[in-house]
């Protein structure tokens, strides 16, 4: 099977990786990969009260505390809704505080 692969401006050829799982128990549902990913791709729903974190669990960032639209008295977890309509950026691993995601290169789909 043929991986999917790019070409940059600059004529060098590269090879995508694509998101394709998301480890919810690390997740602290902060939504910084929702905002950053350019194709809404995720999707923060409500964790199950199983897999909650405590209160004592979520650590303060050095993001500030601006209102980021998102309450802090769910308890929420991102998933992957449209995983399908990944570019392959890894903007939402490297806004990633927990190291949630895992991308790996992907054939292409007939």
């Amino acid at each position: 099977m043929q991986v999917i692969t790019g070409v940059t401006r600059g004529g060098e050829s590269y090879t995508p990786a694509f998101v394709v799982a998301i480890e919810q128990t690390n997740c602290i549902g902060c939504g910084r990969c929702f905002k950053v990913c350019p194709r809404e791709v995720f999707d923060l729903i409500e964790r199950e009260e199983s897999d909650a974190l405590q209160a004592d669990d979520y650590d303060d960032d050095d993001y500030g505390d601006d209102d980021d639209g998102f309450s802090d008295d769910t308890a929420m977890v991102m998933s992957l809704k449209n995983s399908l309509d990944c570019i392959g950026c890894g903007s939402c691993a490297r806004i990633c505080p927990k190291n949630c995601f895992t991308h790996e290169p992907q054939t292409l789909l007939a």
